[in-house]
């Protein structure tokens, strides 16, 4: 059979793999996207649609692997490890803790906050210049605080995103009360990044992929890969269930499935899936008027126009796609414990997907040694949509052969030995 064939064959379309489709498009290749379901079905879907230079420090700070072995006590933690036998979860919870110190998290941050900033500055402009309304609001993200000493503990990090060029402002209760009304009596402070910006994430896939399309993209939903068939150090055909598809080169982004997709292809990547959960519903009276994080319970809360989301919250249960309904009543009763109207009057969505979490916290974006025509764009945890714009610039300037403007070193996926 023969495949059919395009400058850049993109395996996923999700925020991601649709940002670099769009990317390859405007320097003039050829482009198709396969996805196994519909574009941006996955965790681009029903994430907190923040865009968050704050979130630069990575979660690979001393002390973490203690603290989430506290919270594998409780199955409404922030963060959940399931306790069951999974050797490759388990290898993955090793390899994080081994990296849980204060020089491998320094080196983490600069590469995290170089492309989170990039994709602050680039990402505005392609909404403007393609024509994609998705609600987007530079109103910034305000953390809450109703505990003294965690408010503590976090404005330590207030001086070291300063140091990575990232505004960040403490405020006392009175001034946080001031500024959210929506928020409920007893706030002890708050920390405001004025930086990050908010949009409704399902609207900015929809967006970029009828943009694909219109500049001659094509895109295969219900294209479940079933295989691949490769010469030499060439991946030759991606062998689908819609068909057979290849590529001059061949991007790789898919989300948290890299692992068992990528595994058929003898590369071994670092990556596991971290389930996250939100519920959408219509807007509450009084709504908030800027994107939130209520940081003991750590609910991240988004207001748009057209709706309203509790979300976040990080489960470590492997490919297991039952949703907690545990972990959805922690968003609700987190919401409670700060918002004067913590809940919308209609319910229109609740929703779990999985995140990449790659094991070091920084991206993987590049070409493998294995594969000479293959690159790799995953692994962006939480920040697929805060990174998508950067990372689609990165994989075009690679694929052209040009000089990119991020440095693409750190991102490398040959940074681990099995890629």
């Amino acid at each position: 059979m023969n495949a059919v064939h395009s400058d850049v064959l993109i395996l996923g379309g999700g925020v991601v793999g649709l940002s670099c489709a769009l990317a390859l498009l405007r320097q003039g290749a050829s482009v198709r996207v396969v996805d196994r379901g519909v574009p941006g079905c996955g965790a681009s879907h029903g994430n907190c649609g923040t865009l968050t230079p704050s979130h630069a420090i990575p979660l690979t700070v001393p002390g973490m692997p203690w603290k989430a072995l506290h919270w594998m006590l409780r199955r409404d933690a922030p963060l959940y490890v399931n306790p069951r036998p999974d050797w490759s979860r388990w290898h993955w919870l090793l390899g994080f803790a081994r990296r849980c110190n204060w020089a491998f998290a320094q080196r983490a941050a600069i590469a995290r906050a170089a492309i989170l900033q990039r994709s602050w500055t680039l990402l505005p402009r392609i909404l403007v210049e393609e024509g994609i309304d998705c609600e987007y609001a530079p109103t910034g993200n305000l953390y809450v605080y109703r505990d003294a000493h965690t408010l503590a503990e976090d404005r330590g990090e207030i001086e070291w995103l300063h140091r990575l060029g990232i505004s960040a402002a403490a405020m006392d209760g009175t001034e946080v009360e001031a500024f959210e009304p929506a928020l409920l009596p007893g706030v002890v402070g708050g920390i405001l990044h004025a930086d990050d910006a908010q949009l409704r994430p399902d609207r900015l896939v929809d967006g970029l992929a009828r943009r694909v399309r219109e500049r001659g993209g094509l895109i295969e939903p219900a294209a479940a890969i079933q295989d691949f068939h490769c010469i030499g150090q060439r991946v030759d055909r991606v062998l689908t269930s819609r068909g057979e598809f290849s590529g001059e080169r061949v991007v790789m982004a898919l989300g948290a499935w890299t692992p068992p997709i990528a595994a058929r292809l003898d590369l071994k990547v670092p990556i596991q899936p971290g389930k996250g959960y939100s519920i959408t519903m219509s807007r509450p009276d009084p709504c908030p008027r800027h994107a939130l994080v209520l940081r003991e319970p750590s609910v991240c809360v988004t207001a748009w126009d057209s709706g309203y989301r509790l979300g976040s919250t990080m489960e470590f249960s492997g490919y297991d796609e039952r949703l907690n309904r545990t972990r959805l009543d922690a968003l609700r009763r987190g919401a409670r414990a700060y918002l004067r109207a913590p809940l919308g009057a209609e319910l229109q969505e609740e929703w779990w997907g999985w995140r990449p979490m790659c094991v070091d916290e920084i991206p993987l974006i590049g070409p493998v040694r294995r594969w000479n025509n293959l690159l790799l764009a995953t692994g962006h945890g939480m920040l697929g949509v805060s990174m998508s714009a950067a990372t689609a610039e990165l994989v075009a300037s690679l694929v052209a052969g040009d000089k990119p403007v991020l440095d693409p070193a750190p991102y490398s996926p040959t940074r681990f030995a099995n890629m």
